[in-house]
Protein backbone atom coordinates (compact mmCIF):
# COMPACT_ATOMS: atom_id res chain seq x y z
CA UNK A 1 0.00 0.00 0.00
CA UNK A 2 1.27 3.48 -1.01
CA UNK A 3 0.38 6.11 1.29
CA UNK A 4 0.56 10.04 0.54
CA UNK A 5 0.01 12.28 3.22
CA UNK A 6 1.72 15.86 3.57
CA UNK A 7 5.05 16.23 6.16
CA UNK A 8 4.85 19.43 8.21
CA UNK A 9 8.36 19.40 8.48
CA UNK A 10 8.77 20.33 5.41
CA UNK A 11 7.55 23.43 5.83
CA UNK A 12 10.28 24.20 8.19
CA UNK A 13 13.39 23.49 5.90
CA UNK A 14 11.77 24.66 2.82
CA UNK A 15 14.43 27.40 1.47
CA UNK A 16 12.23 29.30 -0.38
CA UNK A 17 11.07 32.74 1.59
CA UNK A 18 7.85 32.06 3.48
CA UNK A 19 5.86 35.11 1.66
CA UNK A 20 6.84 32.50 -1.53
CA UNK A 21 5.63 29.32 0.08
CA UNK A 22 1.97 30.83 1.46
CA UNK A 23 1.30 32.33 -1.84
CA UNK A 24 2.26 36.16 -1.00
CA UNK A 25 4.81 36.61 -3.97
CA UNK A 26 1.66 37.44 -5.85
CA UNK A 27 0.25 39.92 -3.01
CA UNK A 28 3.92 41.36 -2.48
CA UNK A 29 3.90 42.05 -6.20
CA UNK A 30 0.61 44.27 -6.63
CA UNK A 31 1.30 45.63 -3.36
CA UNK A 32 4.24 47.11 -4.62
CA UNK A 33 2.97 48.00 -7.69
CA UNK A 34 0.31 49.68 -6.27
CA UNK A 35 2.66 51.94 -4.13
CA UNK A 36 5.16 52.33 -7.23
CA UNK A 37 2.01 53.61 -9.17
CA UNK A 38 0.80 56.17 -6.34
CA UNK A 39 4.63 57.61 -6.77
CA UNK A 40 3.96 57.86 -10.75
CA UNK A 41 0.46 59.84 -9.77
CA UNK A 42 2.93 62.35 -7.17
CA UNK A 43 5.11 62.64 -10.19
CA UNK A 44 2.47 63.92 -12.72
CA UNK A 45 0.63 66.04 -9.39
CA UNK A 46 4.49 67.55 -9.60
CA UNK A 47 5.16 67.93 -13.15
CA UNK A 48 1.73 69.37 -14.48
CA UNK A 49 -1.38 68.21 -13.55
CA UNK A 50 -3.57 69.13 -16.59
CA UNK A 51 -1.88 65.71 -17.48
CA UNK A 52 -5.34 64.53 -16.17
CA UNK A 53 -7.73 66.28 -18.35
CA UNK A 54 -8.23 64.12 -21.26
CA UNK A 55 -8.37 60.73 -19.27
CA UNK A 56 -12.64 60.59 -19.32
CA UNK A 57 -12.73 61.87 -22.68
CA UNK A 58 -13.85 58.50 -23.99
CA UNK A 59 -15.95 57.53 -20.63
CA UNK A 60 -19.08 55.41 -21.04
CA UNK A 61 -21.52 57.48 -19.61
CA UNK A 62 -22.13 61.26 -19.73
CA UNK A 63 -22.06 61.66 -15.75
CA UNK A 64 -18.84 60.76 -15.69
CA UNK A 65 -17.17 62.69 -18.28
CA UNK A 66 -19.36 65.54 -16.80
CA UNK A 67 -18.14 65.02 -13.38
CA UNK A 68 -14.64 64.48 -14.20
CA UNK A 69 -14.21 67.83 -16.04
CA UNK A 70 -17.16 69.89 -13.21
CA UNK A 71 -14.91 68.15 -10.35
CA UNK A 72 -11.89 66.40 -10.77
CA UNK A 73 -10.28 68.66 -13.22
CA UNK A 74 -11.27 72.05 -11.14
CA UNK A 75 -8.44 70.65 -8.53
CA UNK A 76 -6.47 68.13 -10.55
CA UNK A 77 -3.59 68.48 -8.19
CA UNK A 78 -5.80 67.47 -5.06
CA UNK A 79 -7.39 64.49 -6.80
CA UNK A 80 -4.00 63.31 -8.31
CA UNK A 81 -2.86 63.29 -4.77
CA UNK A 82 -6.17 61.23 -3.40
CA UNK A 83 -5.78 58.99 -6.18
CA UNK A 84 -2.21 58.54 -5.09
CA UNK A 85 -2.92 58.17 -1.11
CA UNK A 86 -5.89 55.73 -2.58
CA UNK A 87 -3.18 53.71 -4.20
CA UNK A 88 -0.51 54.17 -1.55
CA UNK A 89 -3.22 52.76 0.80
CA UNK A 90 -4.08 49.87 -1.12
CA UNK A 91 -0.44 48.57 -1.93
CA UNK A 92 0.30 48.98 1.77
CA UNK A 93 -3.10 46.96 3.11
CA UNK A 94 -1.88 44.39 0.83
CA UNK A 95 1.72 44.57 2.26
CA UNK A 96 0.64 44.30 5.88
CA UNK A 97 -1.51 40.83 4.64
CA UNK A 98 -3.94 39.22 6.99
CA UNK A 99 -7.25 41.26 7.55
CA UNK A 100 -5.39 44.23 5.90
CA UNK A 101 -5.04 42.23 2.86
CA UNK A 102 -8.56 41.38 2.07
CA UNK A 103 -9.43 45.08 2.20
CA UNK A 104 -6.31 45.35 -0.10
CA UNK A 105 -8.16 43.20 -2.41
CA UNK A 106 -11.47 44.12 -2.52
CA UNK A 107 -9.81 47.37 -3.11
CA UNK A 108 -7.54 46.88 -5.71
CA UNK A 109 -10.12 44.78 -7.85
CA UNK A 110 -12.79 47.35 -7.27
CA UNK A 111 -10.61 49.77 -8.60
CA UNK A 112 -9.69 48.05 -11.82
CA UNK A 113 -13.36 47.04 -12.52
CA UNK A 114 -14.08 50.72 -12.04
CA UNK A 115 -11.32 52.00 -14.48
CA UNK A 116 -14.05 50.51 -17.32
CA UNK A 117 -16.12 53.70 -16.57
CA UNK A 118 -13.81 55.67 -18.06
CA UNK A 119 -13.98 54.28 -21.36
CA UNK A 120 -13.52 50.24 -23.45
CA UNK A 121 -10.02 51.38 -24.21
CA UNK A 122 -9.59 51.08 -20.41
CA UNK A 123 -9.99 47.15 -21.15
CA UNK A 124 -6.79 46.71 -22.48
CA UNK A 125 -5.38 47.47 -19.53
CA UNK A 126 -8.26 45.91 -17.19
CA UNK A 127 -8.92 42.49 -18.69
CA UNK A 128 -5.49 41.06 -18.47
CA UNK A 129 -4.99 42.65 -14.62
CA UNK A 130 -7.75 40.93 -13.60
CA UNK A 131 -6.95 37.68 -15.08
CA UNK A 132 -4.14 37.99 -13.14
CA UNK A 133 -5.11 40.06 -9.80
CA UNK A 134 -8.55 37.36 -9.18
CA UNK A 135 -6.65 34.32 -9.38
CA UNK A 136 -3.61 35.53 -6.78
CA UNK A 137 -6.39 37.56 -4.78
CA UNK A 138 -8.22 33.90 -4.46
CA UNK A 139 -5.15 31.76 -3.86
CA UNK A 140 -3.81 34.11 -1.23
CA UNK A 141 -7.06 34.23 0.35
CA UNK A 142 -7.69 31.06 0.55
CA UNK A 143 -4.07 30.75 1.86
CA UNK A 144 -4.85 32.90 4.27
CA UNK A 145 -7.85 30.83 5.17
CA UNK A 146 -6.07 27.72 5.71
CA UNK A 147 -3.46 29.07 8.21
CA UNK A 148 -5.98 30.75 10.27
CA UNK A 149 -7.76 26.84 9.99
CA UNK A 150 -10.64 27.93 8.40
CA UNK A 151 -10.15 25.51 5.30
CA UNK A 152 -10.30 21.62 6.04
CA UNK A 153 -6.73 20.36 5.61
CA UNK A 154 -6.25 18.12 2.58
CA UNK A 155 -7.70 14.08 2.85
CA UNK A 156 -4.69 11.42 2.95
CA UNK A 157 -4.88 9.46 0.25
CA UNK A 158 -4.40 6.16 0.18
CA UNK A 159 -3.29 4.16 -2.96
CA UNK A 160 -3.59 0.30 -3.44
CA UNK A 161 -0.24 -0.68 -4.41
Amino acid sequence: MITASVDNRYHDQNPLPRARRRGGLGRTIVGGLFLTMGGVHLGLVAADPQVYGPFADGALFDFVRDGWADIVMTAPAVYGLLLMAGEVALGICLLAGGTAAKVGWVGVIAFHVLLVLFGWWTLAWVAPALAVIVPLAWRDLRAEQSRAGTVPPPVDVRLPG
